[in-house]
């Protein structure tokens, strides 16, 4: 499920027009674009990097009002919806009537018998094996996912508005190599604004992969 988008940034060409909440960032462009800036003017969600929309019509009232009624519906769809689990026992048994135990969801797990004789011989059986096996597994590749969506927001970032800067290509190559002073060094050299958002991007993606 996608989190709400919290704060944004704005660019109109190479220079950043504004970084903060949505609205702030709205009425920020909204000024620019009554200037008839020819720039083009883009929209950043500051985490992944997404392009964001604004309605910009009416007054900067109607256009924050209008913005905080659609932060409250995007936050309530992102609400975990309740559902009541089928509960089970330590053992993997359907428990009876009453508050299900730690959460615990029954659900079929096809196994090897070879699976099955190791799992059982494990302390606690074979449901609390299972369970720490998952555990396990989830810690283990949620740095390797927060690396790949950090480096997804910098590439997204750079190919929208650095496509055609000097060495690209090779701030890519960087990126993705986990080659921090290579790509602070490239980045260094393109416009300032530009250059330090995708530094600030790109601090999420290193640290990740430390």
């Amino acid at each position: 499920m996608t989190s709400p988008i919290s704060t944004c940034t704005a660019f109109e060409g190479h220079r950043r027009i504004a970084s903060g909440s949505l609205s702030d960032v709205a009425l920020a462009v909204k000024a620019v674009l009554a200037r008839g800036e020819q720039a083009p003017v883009l929209i950043f969600d500051d985490i992944s990097s997404q392009p964001v929309e604004f309605d910009l019509r009416g007054t900067s009232e109607q256009i924050v009002a209008r913005l905080a009624s659609q932060q409250r519906d995007s936050e309530a769809a992102a609400e975990p919806t309740a559902a009541e689990p089928t509960a089970a026992t330590e053992d993997g048994t359907p428990r009876g009537r009453g508050r299900p135990k730690l959460g615990v969801v029954a659900r079929e797990v096809t196994l090897l018998p070879r699976h099955w004789d190791w799992l059982n011989g494990q302390s606690g059986g074979a449901s609390v094996a299972l369970r720490k096996l998952v555990e396990a597994a989830r810690v283990a590749g949620e740095d390797k996912d927060r690396r790949r969506a950090a480096q997804e927001a910098v590439y997204r970032f750079m190919t929208a508005l650095a496509g055609n800067l000097p060495d690209y290509e090779d701030a890519t190559r960087a990126l993705y190599a986990n080659d921090q002073p290579r790509f602070a060094a490239i980045v260094a050299a393109w416009p300032d604004d530009v250059g330090a958002h995708a530094l600030r991007l790109a601090e999420s993606a290193f640290a990740a992969s430390v």
